[in-house]
This record gives C-alpha cells, sequence and structure tokens, in this order.
C-alpha cells in the first residue's frame, strides 16, 4: 500500500516537472522607454530638436492662420470710402481688420493720389515684408529635419565603435552583440523620425504661407484695378 503511494507520488512529481519543462518561456517586450534610455547621449539634441520642432510648428501655424483670415468685405468697404473722398474711413476700415492684406491695401490708401506705379511699388515692398513676417523661423524645420537624421547616425556609429571595441577586449557573444546592435540604432530610427515630421511640418508651413501670400495678391490687384 505504502509503495503504491509512494508510486503514484513520484508519477505525480515526474508529470509537474514536465509540464513546468514544456511550459514556453514567457516573451521578452521591447519597452519603448527602456530603448530611449539606451540611446546614449547622443539622444539629448535629439530630444532638443524635438521641442524645438514642436514649438516652432505650433508658433507658426498660429501666426499663419491668424494672418490668412480674410475679410470679404474689406476692399468693398475702402472702395466705399474712396468713392466719397474720405480717406481716414479708409484707413480705419484697414486698420480695423489688422491682417496681412489689410496692412498692404492701407499703405496703397495711403499713397493715394500719387502715381499708380508709385501705389504699386509700395504695396509690394509691405507685402514682402509682411510675406518675411510670416517666414520667420519656418527654416528652422527645415535645419532640424537636415540635422536630426545626422544625430541619429553619430549616435548609432559611436555605439557601435564601443560595442565592437568590448568585443576586441572581452571576447565574443552573440547575445552581447545582438543587444547593442537593436538598442544603438534607437537613436538613427528617432533621428529618421524626427526629420521626417520636420520635413513634413516645413512643407506645410510653406503651402499655408504660399495661400496667403495669393490672397495678399489678388486683393491687391482687385484694390489696384479699383482704383484705376
Amino acid at each position: 500500500m505504502h509503495m503504491t503511494l509512494l508510486t503514484v507520488l513520484l508519477l505525480q512529481a515526474d508529470t509537474a516537472l514536465g509540464a513546468v519543462a514544456a511550459a514556453p518561456a514567457p516573451v521578452e517586450k521591447i519597452s519603448m522607454l527602456n530603448l530611449l534610455m539606451e540611446g546614449g547621449a547622443l539622444m539629448i539634441p535629439l530630444l532638443l530638436c524635438s521641442c524645438i520642432m514642436v514649438y516652432v510648428f505650433v508658433e507658426r501655424l498660429m501666426a499663419i492662420r491668424k494672418a490668412s483670415v480674410v475679410d470679404a468685405t474689406l476692399v468693398s468697404r475702402i472702395q466705399q470710402a474712396l468713392d466719397a473722398n474720405n480717406i481716414q474711413a479708409a484707413i480705419a476700415a484697414c486698420k480695423s481688420s489688422n491682417t496681412p492684406i489689410a496692412r498692404v491695401l492701407e499703405k496703397g490708401v495711403n499713397r493715394m493720389g500719387k502715381p499708380l506705379e508709385y501705389v504699386e511699388k509700395s504695396m509690394e515692398n509691405t507685402g514682402r515684408l509682411e510675406v518675411y513676417q510670416l517666414e520667420k523661423n519656418v527654416s528652422v524645420l527645415s535645419t532640424i529635419a537636415g540635422i536630426a537624421p545626422i544625430f541619429g547616425f553619430l549616435g548609432t556609429i559611436a555605439g557601435m565603435i564601443i560595442l565592437f571595441f568590448n568585443v576586441q577586449h572581452q571576447g565574443f557573444s552573440l547575445e552581447t552583440i545582438a543587444g547593442g546592435i537593436y538598442t544603438k540604432m534607437v537613436t538613427s530610427a528617432v533621428g529618421l523620425i524626427i526629420g521626417l515630421l520636420a520635413y513634413v511640418g516645413y512643407a506645410y508651413l510653406n503651402a499655408q504661407i504660399n495661400k496667403t501670400v495669393n490672397r495678399i495678391e489678388s486683393a491687391s490687384a482687385e484694390f489696384l484695378d479699383n482704383i484705376q
């Protein structure tokens, strides 16, 4: 009886051990935060680039959207005031709008009575200044789009140099090499992502600026046709 009970217990123990041995090992998951921490010191300038990129994009986008607001009745109100020989009312209409289009038209109203070529030239100069204000700091995104991938590649190259130096002095280990390579590739991936986002943001802002410039040119042409 005792031998039978002992045999059953041994069989149960063998079965339990076999089940434990047959159980698959838990799958390790990659933590994005850990990967970023493993990126090394060059992750700091990449983080700085990303912060500058977000700030410049949001600030310029808000400024461009504010500048692109168009008062559809502005030109007609200016024309009505000029038809009544009320220059001050026309200037007041421009000041009430406070947009690049209104400031360009205000310059034209202030030059009323002078030759048309002089009026047009003054409006063009004012338009250039307004476009310059819209484009301010947008080139920063283009710069980040160029240097962020370079920082990423530099981080990867520096990590690989350190990795092979350790292999030379500490011996070859496949696990160490594999782990070192995938962690050092993080800087390249982050740099490429930041560069791509900066380029897309730069192109988008330029497209919005071009739309605003077209609106300014259209309103200016309508104004010049009316006073001609």
